[in-house]
């Protein structure tokens, strides 16, 4: 699909390109900046939004009220600044069709051309656009991820102290990875496109032969739901043990639905570290005691020379002794925190066209989101307490080393395998979003988030490949590209 196939659009969009009277070529990136600018400002406008009502109903002074106005004008100036994510955006698209326009122009002009190249390379006529479309969109991706890249951030610049004729001073060091989330975004989805390309073929030529298998039927029924249960156990582990792994944002959200107590999170990464042994004074009873005196459990519960190991009612945080009792009402607890979430934003979206059956729709999705949700929590919980008490004693031991090394890592590997398969309560496509969702921040903890700056030309050019994958399987076979991202870049790349 190329900038020159028109294609209907929605009556918003083509009134304002209409209105601007845009050539056909132009408007791919036209629609590139409006969608990345908006993507850009709308969560900052809205949690500015939410800031200020909190403020006005807690009556707040006019000092904070008053700033308003200068943030909302900062917010969407800085959108329009030229190295932010819209320019990146219409680069990207733009810069794609420009130069696929271009480059196809310059095929058709001469009919010899496309002989010579298909002699060489073996291909038809389709295959050399393919190559046009393929290379106009790599170098389009180089570039505008370059642009992204050219911007500094305080947070990948260190200073060091270097020795000076005059004394010492301090030397900046710019770092690479500012982009890499974006990045791995692209590699994930290239590499969805390839790999579902492959199996598709595979599976084709399988069941034409008649030998499709039912191993071969599973494995394709639950490629998502393991996609998404992998990657959520790595971004679990990630979150307790290597927290600074994670994006901010997303660090707080998981312990917003999570509800731990930090000073159990503190004291299973000093078990996993080695500062906290059991049955070896050194010093650390005092991170867990406090939970015990808030909980009201005794304070020999918190000493790991006394208690080996910590009873499980301090992972219950209060709730009782049972862990079936306790993973219950952490499902209970997350269900009614997700769906007081999902349930407003659903109803809101029926509002463009209200009727009975939507107004059940959103009530149902609402329901399975936060189903979900809620079996995700308590699965992790409760893998927790299968580790440590329920199962991983009787397979390893109960010696005091044992002991040390379920709770050093293995009753929060166990947690973490088994949370991720809450997905199976959602819908297939609902699953194939999530896992197309996770997987990058999942390949991020993997990742270094910062990195010498003379590597950064490798990021670069993962992105730059990845991209051209992608968009040239838009350009091919759009339903290869899935979920909500083929559609968008269908309508966006769509003259």
């Amino acid at each position: 699909m190329t900038a020159a196939s028109a294609q209907p659009r929605g009556p918003g969009t083509r009134s304002l390109e209409q209105a601007l009277a845009l050539p056909l070529v132009l408007r791919p990136l036209l629609r590139a900046w409006v969608l990345g600018y908006l993507s850009s400002t709308t969560p900052r406008l809205l949690t500015l939004l939410l800031i200020a009502l909190g403020r006005r109903r807690k009556n707040i002074d006019e000092k904070h009220v008053n700033a308003f106005l200068p943030s909302l004008v900062r917010i969407l100036r800085g959108g329009l600044e030229l190295r932010r994510f819209p320019t990146f955006c219409a680069a990207l698209v733009g810069g794609s069709t420009l130069l696929e326009a271009h480059s196809t122009a310059k095929i058709n002009c001469t009919d010899s051309i496309i002989f010579v190249v298909s002699y060489f390379i073996n291909a038809t006529n389709s295959r050399v656009y393919r190559l046009a479309r393929c290379m106009s969109t790599f170098v389009a991706a180089w570039f505008s991820l370059r642009l992204l890249q050219s911007k500094k951030s305080a947070a990948f610049i260190d200073h060091v102290p270097e020795a000076t004729p005059t004394g010492v001073t301090l030397r900046p060091i710019q770092f690479a990875g500012r982009t890499m989330d974006l990045t791995l975004f692209a590699v994930t989805r290239a590499v969805d496109v390839l790999v579902g390309e492959l199996w598709a073929q595979h599976k084709s030529r399988r069941v034409a032969a008649g030998q499709w298998t039912d191993i071969e039927r599973l494995t394709s029924t639950l490629t998502d739901s393991s996609i998404f249960a992998s990657s959520c156990a790595l971004i679990m582990w990630a979150w307790i043990y290597t927290p600074d792994r994670l994006p901010p944002s997303y660090n707080k959200w998981i312990k917003s639905a999570a509800a731990v107590d930090q000073r159990l999170l503190t004291a299973l990464r000093r078990v996993r570290f080695g500062e906290m042994k059991y049955g070896l004074e050194t010093g650390q009873a005092h991170v867990l005691q406090g939970m015990c005196k808030d909980y009201n459990l005794p304070l020999d519960y918190g000493d790991p020379v006394k208690s080996i190991p910590f009873p499980c009612e301090i992972v219950h945080m209060g709730v009782g002794k049972s862990c079936e009792k306790h993973a219950l009402s952490r499902w209970v607890n997350s269900f009614l925190w997700a769906f007081s979430t999902y349930l407003p934003l659903n109803l809101i979206l029926t509002l463009r066209t209200p009727s009975k059956k939507r107004f059940r729709h959103a009530l149902e999705s609402s329901a399975r989101s936060s189903a979900f949700l809620g079996t995700f929590i308590a699965l992790y919980y409760y893998g927790i307490c299968l580790a440590r008490t329920r199962v991983g004693p009787r397979i390893l031991g109960t010696s005091i080393p044992r002991r040390q090394q379920i709770d050093s890592g293995i009753c929060i590997g166990s947690g973490c395998a088994l949370c991720g398969w809450s997905v199976l309560i959602e819908n297939a496509g609902r699953r194939k979003e999530l896992g197309l969702f996770v997987a990058p921040r999942a390949l991020a903890t993997v990742f270094p988030r910062r990195y010498l700056w003379e590597n950064q030309w490798r990021e670069t050019l993962a992105f730059a490949v990845s991209t051209a994958v992608v968009f040239t399987c838009v350009g091919e076979k759009p339903e290869r590209v899935r979920g909500v991202l083929g559609k968008l870049l269908q309508k966006v790349l769509t003259a």
